[in-house]
């Protein structure tokens, strides 16, 4: 964020302490605090749910009553959220759950223009923890990146990102996005319509991201012309893949030898990204999932960058990273 920005937004609010533990943030700017409240207060409420305080929207200011410590976390996140309004012109949900994440506090205080912001045409992405801006910088310097973690930690959304910039960019040709089609043990054959529409529903997660970034109609002509790729994994047997970002998804249901395929793809000027969640593997015999064995065993190898998430990388609704840390500790046990 400029320093101009900053300053408007400084100037746009003002912050009164009462005897009463009640903190009033009063704001100069009526369009930014409608932002910042949201339509019928659904921004303020979830703000009250995460930090387990009470907020009130009164004329020009949204009151904040807990304990001080709790109000400081408050006043931070509604500064957060003013910049995010500024900055993108809108507030998500994400948005909401970073402004109480001290990680992200911190980046908006020591760091006013982020260099591992990711700037697409419908809004800038920026890394919500350290594992994210080091998988960012992955992404745009390493020639393959493996990453591996639980689902809400941004592996398939950064990805993503990541490769429609440099497309946009022409730093590259096309996008390929690929995945392994096992779920429900279907065959691809056996599923009805041509290859992009019996694959199109496991490569959902990937359209949702391409979607958000850039609008359906933009994406889906660039399908049509050949620059973003729709493919399962085993087309890509006897391919070379130049001039190209190619992302394998789910790859803990992949085997050893399919991920071996798909890296020994890489030609000039290209990057491969291998995502997946060890906890997710939907394969008749788990023990035959490549992506942990392929991690381990190509880490040493300085080309190669290897990202592992945990339930603390999770940016999704706060209640994810706790349902994901209940089963990582039930897991513990059983071995146990």
């Amino acid at each position: 964020m400029s320093g101009i920005i900053k300053k408007k937004i400084d100037q746009s609010l003002k912050f009164v302490y009462s005897d009463n533990n009640t903190l009033s943030v009063i704001f100069h700017d009526n369009n930014l605090l409608m932002g910042v409240v949201g339509e019928f207060n659904k921004n303020l409420q979830e703000l009250e749910k995460i930090t387990n305080c009470s907020l009130y929207s009164r004329g020009n200011s949204i009151l904040i009553k807990s304990e001080p410590q709790t109000n400081e976390i408050v006043k931070n996140a509604i500064q957060f959220l003013a910049n995010q309004f500024v900055s993108n012109g809108g507030i998500e949900s994400k948005d909401i759950i970073s402004s109480v994440d001290k990680f992200m506090i911190n980046e908006k205080v020591k760091n006013n223009n982020i260099t591992d912001i990711i700037k697409t045409p419908k809004k800038s992405i920026i890394p919500r923890s350290e594992k994210q801006k080091d998988y960012v910088r992955a992404l745009r310097q390493s020639d393959i990146i493996i990453s591996a973690g639980p689902a809400g930690t941004g592996k398939t959304f950064l990805a993503v990102a990541v490769g429609l910039t440099m497309l946009l960019e022409k730093k590259i040709d096309r996008i390929i996005l690929s995945r392994p089609a096992v779920e429900a043990g279907e065959r691809l054959g056996f599923l009805p319509g041509d290859m992009k529409e019996k694959v199109d529903p496991y490569l959902r997660p990937l359209y949702d991201a391409l979607y958000e970034l850039f609008g359906p109609d933009k994406i889906d002509k660039k399908i049509e012309t050949g620059e973003i790729e729709i493919a399962p994994l085993a087309f890509m047997r006897g391919r070379t893949l130049k001039n190209c970002f190619a992302i394998l998804d789910e790859a803990q249901n992949a085997t050893e030898t399919q991920i071996k395929m798909f890296l020994t793809r890489i030609g000039e000027n290209s990057k491969l990204v291998v995502n997946g969640d060890p906890s997710q593997i939907d394969l008749i015999n788990k023990s035959h999932s490549g992506l942990i064995k392929s991690k381990n065993l190509l880490q040493n190898i300085n080309e190669i960058k290897i990202i592992e998430f945990d339930h603390t990388d999770v940016v999704r609704h706060p209640l994810v990273s706790k349902i994901i840390q209940a089963y990582q500790n039930k897991n513990i046990d059983d071995k146990s």
